[in-house]
C-alpha cells in the first residue's frame, strides 16, 4: 500500500515538472531579443553588406543575440530598461555599423560613430551647421571602458598588459562580442542611481528622459526619442 503511495506521488511530481518546463522555456524564449525587434529599432541592421567600416559591423541577429545575453549577465529584467538600452545602442552606433570612435577619432572612445560641427553643403547661398554625437554600442570613454573590463574576471590578466594603452583597452573589449554588446547593461546597473533606474522602469517618456539626462549625460533630441519610441514598441513597454 505504502508503495503504491509512493509510486502515485512521484509520478505526480514528475507530472508536474514536465509540464514546469516547457514554461520555463516560454519564459526565456520571450525574454530573449528577437532579430525582427532589432530590425524594427535599427531598420539598418538587417544586413552587413558593403559595411562602412570593415569588421565592425553587427546584424540584427548578431545584436539581439549578444545584447539578449547582457541583460541576462547584469539581470536587467525590466523592458522599459531594455528597450532605453537598446535605443540608445543603435542610435549611437548608427544602426550597429560602428564599434569604435571615427570622428574625430578618440583613441579609446568605445564609438562607433561621431560627427562634431560637421559643415554641410546645402546649396549655392547656405550651408548648415549641424552636431551630431555617435557615442557607440559600447559609447563609453576610456575611464569607463576600464572600469567595465576590469569588472569582467575573464579580463583579470590581461588588463594589465592594456592599462596604459586605451585604444588597446578598447580593442581588448571589441575582440568579444559579448564584452563589445555588455556595456551598455553594465553602465545601466553600475553607473545609473536608483531613482533614475525607478523613473526608466515606469516606460514613461519622462523616465527615459531622465535616464539621457542624468545617467547617461547627454541631450534628449528627436533622434534619439525616435530610436526609443521604435524599442518600446517593439518590445511591448507599457506606460510608453
Amino acid at each position: 500500500m505504502w508503495s503504491t503511495s509512493l509510486t502515485a506521488t512521484l509520478l505526480l511530481v514528475s507530472s508536474l515538472l514536465a509540464a514546469a518546463s516547457p514554461i520555463s522555456s516560454i519564459f526565456q524564449r520571450d525574454a530573449a531579443l528577437t532579430e525582427a525587434q532589432m530590425i524594427a529599432i535599427a531598420p539598418k541592421s538587417k544586413t552587413c553588406d558593403d559595411p562602412p567600416a570593415k569588421g565592425e559591423c553587427a546584424t540584427a541577429q548578431q545584436a539581439a543575440k549578444f545584447t539578449s545575453q547582457s541583460f541576462e549577465t547584469y539581470k536587467v529584467t525590466s523592458k522599459a530598461e531594455q528597450a532605453a538600452i537598446v535605443s540608445l545602442m543603435a542610435f549611437e552606433s548608427g544602426d550597429f555599423k560602428y564599434n569604435k570612435n571615427h570622428f574625430p577619432g578618440t583613441p579609446g572612445q568605445g564609438s562607433m560613430y561621431r560627427i562634431d560641427n560637421i559643415s554641410i553643403y546645402i546649396s549655392p547661398c547656405a550651408v548648415q551647421w549641424l552636431t551630431w554625437e555617435f557615442t557607440a554600442r559600447n559609447m563609453q570613454s576610456p575611464a569607463f571602458n576600464k572600469k567595465y573590463a576590469s569588472s569582467i574576471p575573464d579580463l583579470k590578466d590581461q588588463i594589465a598588459k592594456v592599462a596604459n594603452s586605451p585604444a588597446d583597452l578598447l580593442d581588448l573589449l571589441r575582440e568579444n562580442e559579448t564584452y563589445d554588446f555588455g556595456s551598455g547593461a553594465w553602465f545601466l546597473t553600475t553607473q545609473c542611481s536608483q531613482d533614475v533606474r525607478s523613473a526608466l522602469r515606469e516606460g514613461s517618456e519622462t523616465g527615459w528622459q531622465k535616464y539621457i539626462s542624468d545617467c547617461v549625460g547627454t541631450s534628449v533630441t528627436d533622434e534619439r526619442k525616435a530610436y526609443w519610441e521604435r524599442a518600446t514598441k517593439a518590445l511591448g513597454v507599457t506606460g510608453a
